[in-house]
């Protein structure tokens, strides 16, 4: 079952600016993360905020919001109900160890990229 927005991740130009921007906004700078070419991840001040994370447009995108991340309880089986129903999974799920996320990807009759995102996280990888 679908709990709640994890994250809203956006593909944008220059990762500093935005940086800078969310900063002065008032976001909560949560971590720096290799994920992608570099990634950001800022959250609200205040308790059950959405993470929003920001990364350098990489060359098979376009800046813009590059998908939304839905947090669901119990992810293996959220994906075998959602096949049930005809629902297709692209992805996952699977562990991405940068951000310590378990995820798997679905799309929405446009095309776009939506992630399940369990709720169980765990604490992200460094790179070595």
């Amino acid at each position: 079952m679908i709990r709640s927005i994890d994250h809203i991740d956006f593909a944008v130009r220059n990762l500093e600016e935005f940086v800078e921007m969310f900063e002065k906004l008032g976001f909560k700078l949560i971590r720096h993360s290799p994920h992608y070419t570099g990634s950001v991840e800022f959250q609200l001040p205040g308790p059950n905020q959405p993470i929003f994370e920001i990364h350098q447009v990489g060359p098979r995108e376009n800046p813009g919001i590059s998908h939304m991340a839905l947090l669901v309880e119990d992810l293996e089986n959220e994906c075998k109900e959602l096949a049930a129903k005809g629902i297709s999974i692209e992805e996952g799920p699977v562990l991405v160890k940068a951000s310590g996320r378990t995820l798997a990807i679905i799309r929405n009759p446009d095309g776009y990229r939506i992630q399940l995102v369990d709720t169980k996280r765990r604490e992200a990888e460094k790179e070595e």
